[in-house]
């Protein structure tokens, strides 16, 4: 069974339908929104299934199915979906995680009273990320963008009586909606430069062959092709979903929702937006490659921030003492790989190692969450420890997360994603630090892992938390186990001599090494990882600490570079005395114009408006309304008086001549005799 472009809608459209009876359930409902939740994922799970199927019957054709949306003037906006094999391997990938979160979250979130509405925008942020994959759009695709961010902001923010948590969901909103901004003004320029946010469209979409010629040869002052910068500003888009530095800072902080929440937003959804984004636009952004004149290519660009990104996370994944911030640096660390990758020319590498860390990663946080559980919610390495022994299930299986992570040799699918990054780094012609940045954080990976294990689940047991847990129950082993057996058999599909999953993914020919032709590299970063093994053993494993209290191994050493670490490098103080300080100045200037000079203005005009409005008033009243009143009274009592006088009777008219005619005749003889 295959599943055609046409209908794409539908795979979105059913965890979208689920959403409802979690959102507009009672409050207390907990069966029907739960029971909503997985059926929908489980169809939308089948659905991409079936999208797959369809996408990899000829992988190098990509199917779409075009609509009008609404017309204005002479303009149509047209909207539409794509099937191509990434976008079904991802919907695979986001339905299959989001499935297996749904799971552990049943029982990781029983006690809570508000778990109908955790599923309700569980459900909604997977119809989000959906339809954010198939679609053939560039506007649909910020559309379903900005509702992800609205469910991750929902999310991270679900126990929102906390105020660690209320603050997270907003400073996760306000910095995504930063590089969101690019993201938008990127859009509107393409579409006045295409005249359609169409991918495809027959040759006129946004990433057809004559599109792009065109983009790319069309100049902008300084030599930068129109492309180019388009490329970048939806670049600011993706750095801000995906964590890129310097808008990475919202995602640590995102560890105070949920667990199962945090599994989900680092594995398949919302950090993966921003790759994703970049594999579809990859065309627009290769589009100046060929140009010697453009100053600064987009991809470099990439290349560089992803390769800071990377030595960055690594860096400070090394000192922190919560288990999801640890892992929460790690997955900024292997985001920052994923855009080196495509900021090197392979995207495909990218994506190949975004499926793999998704499975292997979500594996690592919903094992932290089963930790938690049984902790009696401890998240402190320094209060765990000896948990090997108690929770057999969740420390195999976080084992082999681990070794994925790492990049343990052959077995696990994280050596051979990371490896054709590192090929691909190495081959790159333009700088050879990306390709070292990325060794640096191969050591760096293996040490911050082997602390994290160790300190977790040997040794003593250093809080009451840990020494009384006892092993999760079966929904959320369950999860562990399929994401396991997913975490070391992913790469066999990616393999150098067989590379099964890079042929589909491009639609074409790969070229098929041999296992010898990398393996100089294969043994460096081999022996890179034992090297972070060892490092981490020698620090952590030799003297196991046996108090919480107790000051960590590296901070008695080098205790200047604990600290920074630990506080983040300062990172969110500098921006909180810069950008932060800056815009609360911005906001009182604007407060003061707007209370004192707008505000100030348009009081002054009401006030004139009163007056002038008082004046009339005295004028029309007591000027011309009373001088006319008044005279309509006198005409009226004389008009009265008269009609009394007008009795109709003769002979007193008669009367009143006589009278009339006597007192003439008196003033006439009183005239003579003068």
């Amino acid at each position: 069974m295959t599943l055609s472009a046409s209908l794409l809608w539908l795979i979105p459209a059913t965890p979208l339908a689920a959403s409802v009876f979690g959102l507009f359930a009672p409050r207390t409902a907990r069966t029907l929104p739960i029971a909503g939740a997985l059926l929908g994922l489980v169809a939308a799970l089948g659905l991409s299934v079936a999208a797959l199927a369809g996408a990899l019957v000829d992988p190098a054709v990509r199917a779409t199915s075009d609509f009008a949306w609404f017309t204005f003037g002479a303009q149509t906006l047209r909207l539409g979906w794509l099937l191509d094999p990434l976008a079904g391997f991802m919907c695979v990938l986001v339905t299959l995680i989001g499935l297996l979160v749904a799971l552990f979250s049943t029982a990781y979130l029983r006690h809570d009273p508000r778990i109908g509405r955790f599923f309700g925008f569980l459900s909604l942020f997977v119809a989000a990320m959906l339809g954010l994959l198939v679609t053939n759009s560039l506007l649909l695709l910020f559309i379903c963008w900005e509702l992800v961010g609205l469910a991750s902001y929902l999310l991270i923010g679900f126990w929102y009586e906390r105020p660690a948590a209320a603050a997270a969901a907003k400073k996760a909103f306000i910095t995504t909606r930063i590089g969101d901004l690019g993201f938008l003004i990127g859009l509107v320029w393409l579409h006045q430069a295409t005249g359609s946010a169409l991918f495809h469209d027959g040759g006129a979409g946004a990433l057809d062959a004559p599109t792009l010629a065109r983009l790319s040869s069309t100049l902008l002052p300084g030599g930068w092709a129109v492309s180019t910068a388009i490329g970048l500003l939806l670049f600011v888009g993706a750095a801000g979903k995906s964590g890129q530095f310097p808008l990475h800072v919202w995602l640590p902080d995102a560890m105070e929702g949920p667990t199962p929440v945090s599994a989900l937003i680092h594995a398949a959804t919302m950090v993966a937006a921003g790759v994703f984004l970049m594999a579809r636009v990859f065309p627009l952004m290769a589009a100046d490659q060929g140009l010697a004149t453009v100053p600064f290519h987009a991809l470099t660009g990439v290349a560089v921030i992803g390769a800071v990104t990377a030595l960055l996370g690594a860096v400070l994944a090394v000192a922190q003492n919560d288990i999801k911030r640890v892992l929460a640096y790690s997955t900024v660390s292997q985001l920052g790989y994923m855009m080196l990758a495509i900021g090197v020319g392979s995207w495909v590498a990218a994506v190949f190692h975004l499926i793999t860390h998704a499975f292997f990663k979500a594996l690592l946080f919903l094992g932290a969450g089963s930790v938690i559980d049984a902790t009696h919610h401890e998240q402190d390495l320094r209060r765990l420890g000896g948990l090997a022994g108690r929770m057999r299930v969740t420390f195999a299986t976080f084992a082999l997360g681990t070794g994925a992570l790492m990049g343990l040799p052959f077995v696990f699918s994280g050596f051979w994603s990371k490896e054709a990054i590192l090929h691909a780094a190495e081959g790159w012609t333009v700088s050879h630090l990306p390709f070292a940045a990325g060794l640096v954080g191969v050591v760096l990976t293996a040490f911050y892992m082997t602390r994290l294990v160790l300190e977790v689940f040997f040794g003593k047991a250093r809080g009451e938390g840990a020494a009384h847990a006892e092993e999760s129950p079966g929904l959320m082993r369950g999860p562990l186990v399929v994401l396991a057996v997913a975490a070391v058999g992913l790469g066999w599909l990616g393999l150098p001599n067989w590379p099964w999953l890079q042929t589909r993914l491009q639609g074409g020919d790969w070229p098929v090494h041999g296992l010898g032709e990398g393996f100089g590299l294969m043994v460096v970063s081999t022996a890179l990882v034992l090297l972070g093994i060892g490092a981490g053993w020698w620090w952590y494993g030799r003297v196991k600490r046996t108090d919480a209290r107790a000051l960590d191994p590296l901070a008695r050493s080098w205790p200047a570079v604990h600290a920074a670490l630990a506080g983040r490098l300062w990172l969110d103080e500098l921006y909180a005395a810069t950008v932060g300080r800056a815009f609360a100045m911005l906001a009182r200037v604007a407060a003061f114009f707007d209370r004192w000079v707008w505000g100030g203005a348009v009081e002054a005009a009401g006030r004139t408006a009163e007056t002038v409005g008082q004046v009339n008033r005295a004028v029309d009243e007591d000027g011309l309304n009373a001088g006319f009143d008044n005279t309509s009274e006198h005409l009226r009592g004389s008009g009265r008086r008269y009609a009394k006088a007008q009795t109709g009777d003769a002979q007193s008219y008669l009367r009143v001549v006589a009278i009339g005619l006597a007192v003439v005749g008196v003033l006439l003889l009183w005239g003579g005799v003068r």
